[in-house]
């Protein structure tokens, strides 16, 4: 039986959610040709006027007609954006209006000239990133471009029309274009068309054709349009292919061998960029994923600034063109390469051609790095990559565009210029202060102890500036050594050849030393750099897993970020309504409408950017798995660090980080509320439940009394009143309940309940609980246990009575008689207890007696007894009031017991009180037999209050 081949549920969520994110997004569609006059504007405008007829909304942001009737005889019937205005260096420039694009929001927007650069301070610094922001809200963009302006093109190009061509376009605009439409014309007929002036002006097109415009470049470009729309083609006939097979489960699609990745490989040379640029074609052609790797060796580790920025700048042109970048370290390239390039499964490295030596220079060459990769590496193909014979040159570092912003040195080791100078100067310093040492102990140490006075020298200079001053130390050192210790002194000569060979190893030995040492410094400094990247990672998420609120995980994230980057760094999270939350004190430069353009993209601004380059802050998006949580904004001390993929990475790993933590903390308030509404809708649904059954049921009996009381004999009526006064007993007690816990709960909420405290009798508030619970206790006998000699305590006695009501009433329901209530006291304790004689708690809440005195809590879930469980919640809400406890038990004999314990101190003396008014002492028993009327004026006797409660 053969295996169903059944969709891979992940392929079919992920292809679910390209589909929705692609349904969002717009459709971009791109006029391709050779060169320009080929027709690809008078293509666009000739569509537009098909669409425009058939009811489609049509807006023109931006074209070019270059002179041409025709072309501007198309324009007729179109809506046209106004050009905006803007000012540069004395000048106003007409630019695309970006901003009233997205307010007007056509269905297609016509954008020509996508390669075009706007003015500096421009949101964008290229017209095609206006492009993707124009397609990420929505509306269809159609546009033109000439083949020369890809990047990847662009020495290609430029070798074969030795025209530099600064206007270039990401291969992946061309590439993620949903449409292309190749404009061809052949090279006679194109020819032909600029003689007539239907390209150039007069004297642009005399120019064009002796230069870009011979036939034979005419030729190679439009070979090289064919074969790019070629390729564009197949991606979409493979995705076609992959989406089909994703959709129905079939293994139809893999019929491309795409196994390998490539790794381009960024060297300090002037062709680097050419070298990116042919991995970029070629991992298009191949339909795989490449790399870009720089590996900076100790000697490189020592180029001049500009040089290493240079290097930086193509990197940053490989992430442009697609490619995952990284900066290496190593002795040397090829070993570090190899190792890359096994640990990404690289099938193919692409190098930069070296230039080529003659003479003697060719035979006292070193092993190339193509040579040793091959020897290392022999399953590796690779592919050398030619000089370019033209080609643009890559932007300026962005900082240094920056007004007011200097150089603060370089990130890695500062061992060119003044700083190896410095270097030089320590090797001659060092050289003569071991000489100075070494001249009072001639006649004590022999000469090889002096040497090795020399190598100490020799390893403190390469510890602190590198191999050159540490081999100019070596050669300094073996020269005074001659000049100074070795017969005849004071001379260079030399008396014995043997000196030679000290001389040679003294020199060998020197030099090993310092490039060892050196070695060691360079990986000991590539080793601290690893480790505080880890710490600070490390100390943010250690930090942000301890953090519960947003307003810390803000606070820990933008100090790891400013204690990693220096500078000044700000997060700022979303508020309830999904807008960014500024603090206060925003420093200055931070710019608003940055950070929200970042949030809505969901891509970093700003500086080392190519969105905003101008500004000198950083905007990152905080991307959580859900969604974006805000935007992290940094200001570097150092901007040139921001060029290191490292460092961009780690800024990207921090701000992740930080945004995890606020969807931890977005997620547990989620969690958190969602318990307060399920504890809300319990409650409320106990209380629904209990009111139903137990207002309905007093209410039905007075309604049906009332009644039978209109149509009773007199003889009948006093008997149907007191049953009437009963059910209306019953209902008071529930209603009070319900409003002393709805009191009490407020009170709590608002983290103070009033009391009103005095210093009362305690028989008094027993003998009035009797009276109080007495209609529902019936003819249930209570005994109290009083001493004779209780003191007054100090407490609220309506709320310390309405305790005593509602634990006798407990009594009445659940136990059986007698029912006792005792009172003692300690030093700081008062002790009141009820007990019945029933069949005490509950089994299942025994060893969990404390669940009984919560809300809606009854001692037997279904049960014929009235009321709603509120009854010891009412009297463990208003004990913890007085600052009390209380407990309940099963106690031996049968029954339950509840113990209410309130602090006590001694009452303050009254001596104006006269003998009557203190009471008249009796016998000391378990009873009081005196009378004492307490501030409510009642009688107090304990027996005669439980005589008139019927107890």
């Amino acid at each position: 039986m053969t295996d169903i081949q059944r969709p891979d549920p992940d392929a079919l969520i992920a292809q679910l959610r390209a589909q929705q994110e692609q349904t969002q997004r717009g459709k971009l569609r791109i006029y391709f040709g050779a060169n320009a006059g080929v027709g690809k504007t008078w293509a666009m405008l000739s569509a537009a006027q098909r669409e425009r007829r058939a009811g489609r909304d049509i807006l023109i942001g931006v074209v070019e007609t270059h002179g041409r009737a025709e072309t501007a005889a198309l324009l007729e019937g179109l809506e046209s954006l106004p050009l905006k205005q803007v000012e540069y260096r004395g000048r106003t420039l007409f630019e695309f209006d970006l901003d009233a694009a997205l307010a007007r929001k056509p269905s297609i927007l016509l954008v020509d000239e996508l390669a075009h650069s706007n003015v500096q301070g421009s949101r964008h610094a290229k017209r095609w990133q206006d492009v993707q922001e124009l397609l990420a809200a929505g509306i269809d963009v159609w546009t033109a471009l000439n083949v020369q302006h890809l990047e990847s093109l662009n020495g290609t190009v430029g070798a074969i029309t030795g025209v530099r061509v600064h206007e270039t376009v990401p291969d992946t605009v061309l590439d993620n274009a949903d449409e292309v439409v190749l404009v061809d014309a052949t090279p006679d007929e194109l020819i032909a068309r600029l003689g007539a002036g239907k390209v150039y002006v007069p004297q642009q097109a005399e120019r064009a054709a002796q230069s870009f415009f011979r036939k034979g470049n005419l030729i190679a470009l439009r070979e090289i349009a064919l074969r790019r729309t070629a390729e564009h083609v197949e991606d979409d006939v493979l995705g076609w292919r992959v989406e089909q097979s994703g959709a129905s489960g079939n293994r139809v699609a893999s019929a491309w061998n795409t196994s390998g990745s490539i790794l381009a490989c960024v060297g300090p040379h002037e062709d680097a960029a050419q070298t990116v640029r042919t991995a970029a074609r070629l991992a298009g052609q191949l339909n795989v994923k490449w790399h870009a790797a720089y590996v900076e060796t100790p000697r490189l580790q020592r180029l001049e600034a500009a040089q290493r920025d240079k290097i930086l700048a193509v990197l940053q042109l490989a992430q442009e063109l697609g490619a995952e970048t990284a900066v290496l370290t190593g002795d040397r390239v090829a070993p570090a390469l190899a190792a890359q390039a096994l640990h990404l499964n690289c099938a193919t490295l692409v190098l930069g051609r070296p230039a080529g030596r003659v003479g003697w220079r060719k035979l006292l060459a070193p092993k190339g790095v193509a040579r040793e990769l091959a020897e290392r590496a022999p399953s590796l193909d690779i592919v050398e990559a030619a000089h370019a014979g033209s080609s643009r040159r890559l932007p300026q570092a962005l900082w240094d565009r920056h007004v007011g912003l200097k150089d603060d040195g370089d990130v890695g080791e500062p061992g060119a210029g003044r700083y190896r100078w410095q270097g030089f100067l320590w090797a001659l310093g060092a050289s003569i202060a071991v000489t100075l040492l070494a001249t009072p102990l001639h006649g004590l140490l022999e000469l090889t102890n002096i040497v090795m006075l020399y190598l100490v020298g020799v390893v403190a200079v390469a510890m602190r500036f590198g191999r050159v001053p540490a081999a100019m130390a070596a050669l300094l050192n073996v020269l005074a050594f001659d000049f100074f210790f070795v017969s005849p002194r004071l001379s260079f000569a030399v008396s014995d050849v043997q000196y030679i060979v000290t001389f040679a190893v003294m020199l060998g030995v020197g030099l090993l030393v310092g490039q060892l040492t050196a070695g060691l410094r360079f990986a000991a400094g590539v080793s601290i750099s690893r480790e505080r990247r880890a710490q600070s990672l490390f100390e943010l998420t250690r930090e942000l897993s301890a953090a519960l609120e947003a307003s810390q995980v803000i606070e820990i994230g933008a100090a790891a970020v400013q204690g990693h980057f220096g500078g000044r760094a700000v997060v700022v999270a979303l508020d309830a309504s999904d807008r960014l939350q500024y603090p206060d004190d925003l420093p200055p430069g931070f710019d608003k409408s940055v950070a929200d353009w970042t949030l809505r993209q969901g891509q970093s601004a700003g500086l080392a950017t190519s969105t905003l380059a101008a500004q000198t802050w950083r905007y990152v998006p905080l991307k959580a798995p859900m969604r974006v949580r805000g935007v992290l904004a940094l200001e570097p001390a150092q901007p040139r660090w921001l060029l290191i993929p490292e460092q961009a990475q780690q800024l990207d790993t921090l701000a992740r980080q930080i945004a995890i933590a606020l969807e931890r903390v977005h997620y547990v308030n989620i969690a958190q509320q969602a318990v307060v509404d399920m504890e809300s809708e319990r409650l409320r649904n106990a209380l629904l439940g209990a009111v139903s059954h137990d207002v309905r049921t007093p209410l039905t009996a007075l309604i049906t009394l009332a009644e039978s009381l209109q149509a009773a004999p007199p003889q009948e009526t006093g008997t149907i009143a007191k049953a009437i006064v009963h059910q209306a007993h019953q209902l008071n007690a529930l209603v009070s309940n319900l409003l002393d816990m709805a009191r009490l709960e407020s009170d709590v909420s608002g983290q103070s309940v009033h009391l009103r405290r005095d210093w009362q009798s305690v028989e008094e508030v027993v003998g009035s609980a009797i009276r109080a619970a007495r209609p529902a206790l019936g003819d249930m006998p209570v005994r109290t246990e009083l001493p004779a000699d209780l003191p007054l305590v100090e407490f609220d006695p309506v709320l310390i009575e309405r305790v005593l009501v509602n634990l006798l009433e407990n009594a009445a329901k659940y136990g059986a008689a007698p029912v006792v209530v005792k009172a003692s006291t300690t030093d700081n304790m008062l002790v009141l207890k009820v007990r019945d004689h029933g069949p005490g708690l509950p089994a299942s809440v025994r060893g969990k007696e404390h669940t009984l005195f919560e809300k809606f809590t009854r001692g037997q879930a279904e049960s014929a007894t009235p009321g709603v469980g509120l009854g010891l919640a009412i009297c463990k809400a208003v004990v913890q009031a007085h600052g009390g406890a209380i407990s309940a038990a099963s106690v031996e004999g049968g029954g339950a017991e509840f113990t209410v314990t309130l602090a006590r101190r001694e009452p303050p003396p009254d001596p104006g009180l006269s003998e009557m008014e203190r009471g008249v002492s009796a016998p000391e028993d378990n009873h009081a037999d005196t009378y004492r009327f307490g501030d409510r004026g009642r009688a107090t006797d304990p027996a005669l209050c439980a005589q008139r409660a019927g107890g």
